[in-house]
């Protein structure tokens, strides 16, 4: 069983993981690779929900006018 400081490690390595993420959807998309953004966000929501289980969150390409 895993002790607070390796959860608060894991939890900090995940939202890590988040922002890298939402970095490389935002560039994505950004450079008009919409088809790669667009695969990597669904994945992206699918880690969120289904294994996270936390509520989904706009990504920087879906919250733009563009």
């Amino acid at each position: 069983m895993a002790n607070n400081g390796e959860v608060d490690r894991y939890r900090r390595a995940t939202e890590d993981l988040f922002q890298q993420l939402d970095w490389c959807i935002g560039y994505l998309h950004g450079i008009r690779k919409g088809d790669i953004a667009g695969v990597l966000s669904k994945n992206r929501s699918y880690i969120r929900e289904k294994i996270l289980d936390q509520p989904e969150e706009p990504v920087p390409s879906q919250v733009t006018s563009e």
